[in-house]
């Protein structure tokens, strides 16, 4: 379950939301040194005149991961440009999408759609991180989702600073390169925005129930992302994933839509470098696998 909710982390942060200008701002823990050693998965698609390579990215680190080398770094030196889930967006930008899509209609308040229960749990659960209790009622369940995540991870000292979109991000800008995205951020918000009420609820309350463990389930993550794992790392990415049409809008559609831009963007001279969430990258229906479905081959490079 928690891979569901991590996808989007990036694109959301990025657009400095309203309601995290209440988070509190005490100094995060540190967490603790990760190991030198780093070789996250890389796979590569190719003909005669066009190489695309495919990186699986984490959306947010620990300090001290040295994970920019080797063939992953000279992969992103030879690329013509960075292809991401969505091209470099302004702050103005993503906020009035963040508007559109993620604030109840007037005259709606999250914690009045909530039961009794719901609601105690809900407050008590922002009271434990110093949070406004009415810090989320002007919002959708499926956004303080998606920011209730994140508390314990940048309190163990996570940050999207230390993320791979970031780092890619600045590298690209560095080399003037361009940058073009496979989604918009409307499109990748309004998949979320799309559930029913009754779901983006009770998801809200998965992620409340997980936030004790999250800190670990991500430790987790990193570790077999460090290490190449992909299999493990899509299982425990996309683990619990019981309902089909969030399974199908947030993972399989996409996949399937990211392998025809691929096998369609090998009709164009170049090299092309595609950094998407390492979730869509392992596991049974994979990118990898819709390729393999279209007849495009892909090999581990990484």
């Amino acid at each position: 379950m928690i891979g569901r909710f991590l996808a989007p982390l990036a694109l959301l942060l990025s657009t400095a939301a309203p309601a995290q200008q209440s988070l509190p701002t005490e100094q995060p823990v540190v967490a603790e040194p990760v190991p030198a050693e780093v070789h996250p998965a890389l796979w590569r698609v190719a003909d005669e005149d066009t190489t695309i390579y495919l990186f699986g990215t984490i959306h947010l680190l620990p300090q001290g991961l040295n994970w920019f080398q080797g063939p992953l770094a000279d992969a992103f030196a030879k690329a013509d440009e960075l292809v991401t889930e969505i091209p470099e967006i302004d702050p103005q930008t993503g906020q009035a999408v963040l508007l559109k899509r993620g604030i109840l209609p007037a005259g709606q308040s999250l914690r009045d759609q909530m039961s009794p229960k719901q609601r105690t749990q809900f407050e008590k659960t922002l009271g434990n991180y110093g949070m406004p209790l009415a810090a989320f009622d002007r919002f959708k369940p499926w956004y303080a989702a998606v920011v209730l995540s994140t508390l314990p991870l940048q309190r163990k000292g996570y940050s999207l600073a230390n993320g791979v979109e970031a780092d890619l991000a600045n590298r690209n800008l560095e080399l003037k390169r361009p940058r073009i995205g496979l989604e918009t951020l409307d499109y990748q918000l309004g998949l979320f925005d799309a559930f029913p009420a009754k779901v983006q609820r009770r998801y809200l309350f998965e992620v409340i129930a997980a936030l004790p463990e999250i800190d670990k389930d991500v430790g987790e993550m990193v570790e077999a992302w460090r290490v190449g794992d992909a299999a493990k790392l899509a299982t425990l990415m996309n683990a619990d994933q019981d309902d089909p049409a969030m399974v199908k809008a947030l993972l399989t559609n996409r996949n399937k839509a990211w392998a025809q831009w691929i096998k369609a963007r090998l009709a164009r001279p170049g090299v092309a470098f595609i950094a998407v969430g390492a979730g869509h990258l392992g596991g049974k229906g994979s990118v990898q696998d819709q390729l393999q479905a279209l007849g495009v081959k892909s090999s581990r490079v990484q």
